[in-house]
């Protein structure tokens, strides 16, 4: 095998690139979200898809104000704006899976988001968006706000750690 063989990206992947590209285009343009959800969602064939893509773009932008108040929590030191835009998102966007998406485990949130910032933000990016997510994560499971079902379900080990 050579070194240079990339694995093939699941649809999720590619519909999690997808999703920060239209938020990207939302948050640095300020546009409209119905122009972004449809310019981004024309080539989506399957329904499936369109829907999973609509349904996250849209919990993003609607808890945009409570994921900053959650992520402000967490960043001592520093203000949200010096956050990169993209990081920013891909933390957003973490909470929206964590929080609207049962049957996705917040392991595989957490891993495939970080995957997506090491494609699309700096070398460092990857570590700062798995220490903000972890975090968060951790005051959500305390408060009761993770509901998972099915293959999301929650490990009981995440959950013992958490209480500790």
């Amino acid at each position: 095998m050579s070194i240079f063989y990339k694995k093939k990206k699941s649809k999720r992947r590619l519909l999690r690139e997808k999703i920060l590209q239209a938020l990207y285009a939302y948050y640095f343009n300020k546009t409209d979200s119905d122009i972004v959800k449809k310019s981004f969602t024309d080539d989506i064939d399957n329904e499936e898809d369109r829907e999973f893509f609509t349904r996250y773009l849209t919990k993003v932008i609607l808890n945009d104000e409570r994921f900053d108040a959650d992520i402000e929590m967490k960043i001592f030191n520093w203000e949200l704006e010096r956050i990169a835009l993209i990081d920013r998102i891909l933390i957003k966007m973490g909470l929206a899976e964590f929080l609207s998406f049962p049957d996705i485990p917040t392991k595989v949130t957490i891993n495939e988001l970080i995957e997506v910032a090491k494609e699309f933000s700096t070398f460092q990016s990857g570590k700062f968006i798995n220490g903000i997510l972890d975090k968060i994560l951790a005051d959500y499971i305390k408060d009761g706000m993770i509901k998972k079902e099915g293959r999301g379900l929650v490990t009981n080990s995440f959950r013992k750690a958490v209480k500790e």
